[in-house]
């Protein structure tokens, strides 16, 4: 059934961009490579062993900041925010809670995700990371006069705004939080409508996809079991921005990822990649065997969330759906 997402209509940029955007292009990726070392060096951000004068290396230190500065944390979310390795992630925490710094529990929204939550003694680290941190800066800063220092405040937010696809930013330096949630009443609905509508514009399907959507939806309402089933909500400053399904495929512990969906203004955010990531968690957890999806060759880079999730593509054919010829693709993850 159909999961390839309008979540990603631009496909990867081509291995060999570079070498057809100009005859500056090369110089230009030079230049960033030399900028990335410069840079590393001057904060310290190879010195894994102790960053900031600290116990902590720099991955160590940013888990730290994340549970530190969101008030509900759990494993899934920073393993998505920080693209982290799910064995190195747990890896690191059962340190943290050695040491600790931290406690696990379950997640009061969904008993199936892992709440991380801050220790005293782990509150006392990360405000010393935080302390060190704004030190270190301000001394990187002091040596500046004031003009030079403005220019510099320039250069970096355009360089964040550049690479960081133009992403809003919010409360300081941070971007607009993505949040996850279960559905609710109406979220269903919306699935079917947001669908419909968004394959309609971006890639001309008719009436029959949204009759296909609606009859999926339809089904998981019907056939839902908690046990199995889940549909997860994104949410960016409130507003419904994405979901996705994970149901079963009717096969013996074998689940089916479903209507993988981002609105167009919430792309950039790693919206659809915190979706599949929460559904391909799920459906470990709840003891499948392997996770299957069904998509269209056209969903670049739909295709590209796949991948780094650790889906493998098993099968393509050309069909004739939804007004359009398409290739059809189906893709397996084993869990």
């Amino acid at each position: 059934m159909p999961t390839g997402t309008p979540s990603a209509t631009t496909s990867a940029t081509p291995s060999g961009a570079a070498r057809d955007a100009g005859p500056d292009a090369a110089a230009d990726v030079r230049e960033l490579r030399r900028f990335n070392r410069f840079y590393t060096n001057l904060i310290g951000a190879l010195d894994y062993g102790r960053h900031l004068y600290t116990p902590f290396t720099l991955t160590e230190a940013r888990v730290l900041y994340e549970v530190a500065n969101h008030p509900r944390v759990d494993a899934a979310d920073l393993r998505a925010s920080l693209s982290l390795d799910a064995g190195y992630l747990s890896r690191l925490l059962g340190r943290f809670e050695d040491r600790e710094l931290i406690t696990r529990g379950k997640s009061e929204q969904d008993p199936r995700r892992q709440r991380i939550t801050l220790t005293e003694g782990g509150r006392e680290a990360a405000g010393l990371l935080e302390e060190r941190s704004q030190d270190a800066a301000g001394s990187l800063l002091e040596r500046l006069p004031a003009a030079d220092r403005a220019r510099l405040a320039d250069s970096m937010r355009t360089i964040r705004a550049l690479l960081g696809k133009g992403a809003e930013q919010g409360d300081g330096d941070r971007a607009p939080e993505v949040a996850l949630r279960t559905s609710g009443p109406g979220d269903l609905g919306w699935m079917v409508e947001r669908n419909a509508a968004l394959y309609a514009a971006e890639y001309g399907f008719d009436l029959s996809y949204e009759a296909l959507v609606a009859r999926i939806v339809a089904e998981y309402a019907e056939q839902f079991d908690p046990r199995w089933d889940r549909t997860w909500i994104a949410e960016l400053g409130g507003e419904r921005v994405g979901a996705v399904m994970c149901v079963r495929d009717g096969r013996p512990k074998v689940a089916r990822l479903r209507l993988l969906l981002v609105e167009p203004g919430a792309r950039g955010h790693g919206v659809g990649r915190q979706l599949v990531d929460s559904c391909v968690e799920f459906a470990r957890d709840a003891g499948y065997d392997e996770m299957v999806l069904w998509t269209n060759s056209v969903l670049g880079a739909a295709r590209g969330i796949y991948q780094r999730a650790g889906f493998e593509l098993v099968a393509e054919s050309a069909h004739h759906s939804f007004g359009q010829d398409l290739v059809g693709q189906d893709w397996r993850l084993a869990l």
